[in-house]
């Protein structure tokens, strides 16, 4: 008897691990094809669709970024792309008034949009809601007017910057829409590798539990409005160097390209998405590819897509990948043990 129930057990946990091995192995060959699908797309298509592949590629930076703030930690900030023009600032200015190569301003970029972000979000972090979403619009319209204003005659005003130089990989120059495709794409999977690692990390826990009832996380021992700072700090970081490379692809910025439309799409994006990273990926594909290849529709399709998102938002709340809840497997002797305990607390009582 003991044997047999051995047995039993011995298959069922076999049972077990191989559908845990499918699973995995089902999720990696996913991920294969559709790296292969986008690394293959520029092959086949024209110099127009892959500018929009770029296109898609560097708006799904920017939600990948915001998603951190907005779908993990719960931030509601719709002034993202004052930090993508910061950091597209910094590189126009150091390439073109002191010649540093793009790739070398990647990181003070980034660091330039962190050290604001984490400026302006210090005194306004404990805000909630509706409050600090107001507030963030607030940043976006700041930063796009003083850029207008010419700041230190290196803005350049309403006119922007002009002649930022391409740049230059191991020596390999990068000009051509194949070659911007391939570097923005490449980093899309870097980021998304990225935060998914961080996602599982113990910050991305936080950020989690944050999200989910800040009251109560802050009851368990987390620094809310620190690790709220953390990430609002961490997306515009990622958004500066985005706008870096973006300054980099475009050769000419002006203020305008960083304007709160701009940032109600990225937002709109997130929401979409759900949350989670693949979500995020599936949202930037749809909003921003979908109308341009409805495009010979010209008089119909913003009709058509306010609709579609109207009955996403009726039909489908949550997003269209909405992150799954974590969950953790409890051993049948911790069950068994604290159903025992129960019982003899029960027993007591009686």
């Amino acid at each position: 008897m003991h044997d047999t129930t051995a047995a039993h057990h011995f298959h069922a946990e076999k049972n077990k691990t191989v559908g845990r091995f499918f699973e995995h192995n089902k999720r990696s060959v996913f991920y294969v094809a559709l790296i292969l699908l986008f690394a293959a797309f520029p092959l086949t298509g024209s110099s127009y669709w892959i500018d929009l592949g770029v296109n898609i590629g560097f708006y799904t930076l920017l939600a990948l970024s915001l998603n951190v703030i907005l779908g993990q930690a719960g931030i509601f900030n719709m002034g993202h792309m004052a930090f993508y023009g910061v950091g597209a600032y910094v590189t126009a200015i150091l390439n073109t008034v002191w010649h540093w190569p793009v790739f070398w301003t990647m990181p003070l970029a980034g660091c330039a949009a962190g050290l604001f972000a984490a400026i302006v979000a210090r005194p306004i972090i404990h805000l909630r809601g509706d409050y600090l979403l107001i507030v963030t619009i607030g940043i976006v319209e700041i930063v796009r007017i003083a850029l207008l204003n010419d700041i230190g005659g290196l803005t350049g005003g309403s006119n922007g910057i002009f002649g930022i130089s391409r740049p230059v990989l191991f020596g390999f120059k990068i000009v051509k829409p194949i070659h911007f495709y391939y570097l923005v794409w490449g980093m899309v999977a870097v980021s998304y590798l990225l935060f998914y690692m961080m996602r599982r990390s113990r910050f991305g826990r936080a950020l989690n539990y944050i999200k989910t009832d800040d009251v109560a996380a802050e009851g368990c021992g987390i620094d809310v409005a620190h690790y709220k700072l953390l990430a609002f700090v961490l997306g515009a970081t990622w958004a500066g160097m985005t706008g870096s490379i973006y300054a980099a692809k475009m050769t000419t910025i002006a203020p305008e390209s960083f304007n709160f439309m701009e940032s109600c799409i990225i937002f709109a994006v997130v929401i979409l998405g759900g949350g989670s990273q693949l979500g995020v990926l599936i949202s930037a594909l749809l909003f921003i590819g979908l109308p341009e290849i409805f495009r010979q529709f010209n008089d119909f399709r913003m009709l058509l897509f306010g609709l579609a998102m109207m009955l996403m938002m009726i039909w489908r709340p949550q997003g269209i990948l909405p992150m799954r809840p974590r969950l953790y497997a409890v051993s049948k002797k911790l069950f068994s043990g604290a159903k025992e305990s129960t019982s003899k607390g029960q027993e007591k009582i009686a």
